[in-house]
């Protein structure tokens, strides 16, 4: 081994080896919720740390401070802001996930909209994609025997690597698992790798949907657009009650009076001053 290779080696030990400071750890926590209204208390510290070990390493940074310098110097937070939202923010879903929500689309929105003909969904933190596509399975199929109707999806989310998976729509196979097989022959194509078995969402799925970028921190979102239904939901747990309470009112001046608001159900909107009224638990109705 050549004394080259031993300091590299020292500094990848040196990397894996040191510690997000107090301080350090703060100033991020500071900028992440005055920016983006997330909360990461100090029991984050260690989850911040390890998520950021790989992006220190792919910086060739000997340390958490020298990636902190970094970061906020005058060129750096506009050139690592999206890679640093990548690391902070956490983008778990599956396909129908909390499926209460999507029965009552199938089973109380969708019989009884205002006869348009034209349903338009904004799915909120649309992570990669899962959320926006079951949406899409239900409305297609719906269409399938309602053949004047037709629908639009907006998804959006602040991180663009999640975005980015969505609009290529490849899933590991086991993700559909537990789809039904009509379904899954309908709106997915199965890869030939039997190593790592994936699907693709066809085309017709992803025909109606419409991905981009938008921070619910904003003071005006990127919208265009009145909406009757938004799914919002999983993303409040990671605001404050105040914040929560700005976003959701922020998110109700683009759904449309009588339209259907859905939040994950570990969340509430119990207090707050909002257009919204309860229908069933997780579900409301603007007012």
């Amino acid at each position: 081994m050549f004394a080259g290779d031993n300091r590299d080696k020292n500094k990848e030990l040196d990397a894996f080896k040191a510690e997000l400071s107090e301080k350090d750890f703060q100033a991020f926590s500071d900028f992440i919720y005055s920016e983006y209204g997330i909360k990461m208390p100090p029991v984050k510290r260690v989850m911040l740390q390890g998520r950021l070990l790989k992006r220190i390493r792919e910086l060739n940074m000997n340390s958490y401070a020298e990636y902190k310098e970094y970061f906020f110097s005058k060129d750096g937070q506009k050139k690592e802001i999206f890679n640093f939202l990548n690391v902070v923010t956490t983008n778990k879903t599956d396909f129908f996930r909390e499926p209460v929500h999507f029965d009552f689309l199938r089973d109380e929105v969708l019989p009884h909209h205002d006869g348009s003909g034209f349903l338009k969904v904004w799915s909120a933190g649309c992570s990669s994609g899962e959320e926006p596509y079951t949406i899409s399975i239900v409305m297609n199929e719906y269409k399938r025997t309602s053949p004047g109707f037709n629908f639009s999806i907006h998804g959006s989310d602040i991180s663009n690597k999640v975005l980015s998976k969505a609009a290529k729509g490849v899933y590991a196979e086991n993700k559909i698992a537990l789809l039904p097989l009509e379904l899954k022959k309908r709106y997915f194509l199965k890869s030939k790798d039997r190593i790592n078995p994936t699907v693709r969402v066809k085309p017709d799925l992803q025909r109606n949907i419409v991905l981009k970028h938008v921070n619910l921190m904003d003071g005006h979102y990127d919208m265009n657009e009145t909406f009757d239904v938004i799914f919002c939901r999983n993303v409040l747990i990671y605001f404050d009650r105040a914040t929560q309470e700005k976003v959701i009112s922020k998110l109700c001046n683009y759904l449309r009076p009588g339209g259907i608001f859905f939040i994950g159900h570990s969340e509430s909107l119990s207090g707050m001053n909002v257009p919204l009224e309860h229908i069933k638990p997780t579900i409301f109705r603007k007012i």
